[in-house]
């Protein structure tokens, strides 16, 4: 059995505005990450550093420019080692639904649960960046 975090959330935004938030690093660098690596190409290599002690790795496991991309986790903690998570953006008029999913946790556990708050958090980040331009410090974003 594994264990998976949904969350939809509508963005007023285009899909390719989006697209680029969630998967170039120096977006990436504005609502979640201190600092990252990659390009979005198939199985790209994506660095995700948060501090020396959470700097993980993944590779892009799916990719459809403007409309979906997905990371698996290769190198992280035990927790999130088995994982892949993604966003799937739909068109709606001049907003993006974002369907976002973390899947394939094996335990539900504390971390588990945490990371499911955490990632309501960061996508709220995320819609408020796009849609106002608000940049959180990283120092502040927890």
């Amino acid at each position: 059995m594994s264990y998976n975090i949904y969350h939809n959330l509508i963005i007023k935004a285009s899909p390719k505005v989006v697209f680029d938030a969630v998967s170039l690093p120096g977006h990436l660098n504005n609502w979640w990450t201190l600092k990252s690596s990659g390009t979005p190409e198939l199985d790209a290599v994506y660095n995700l550093n948060f501090t020396d002690t959470y700097n993980w790795f993944c590779k892009v496991s799916k990719i459809k420019k403007n409309a979906s991309f997905y990371l698996k986790m290769t190198d992280s903690d035990k927790d999130w080692n088995p994982t892949t998570f993604g966003f799937e953006l739909e068109a709606k008029g001049a907003e993006t639904l974002v369907k976002f999913g973390h899947v394939n946790w094996l335990e539900d556990n504390h971390h588990f649960r945490h990371a499911s708050f955490c990632w309501a958090m960061l996508l709220n980040g995320l819609k408020n960046y796009l849609e106002k331009g608000v940049i959180v410090s990283f120092e502040e974003r927890n």
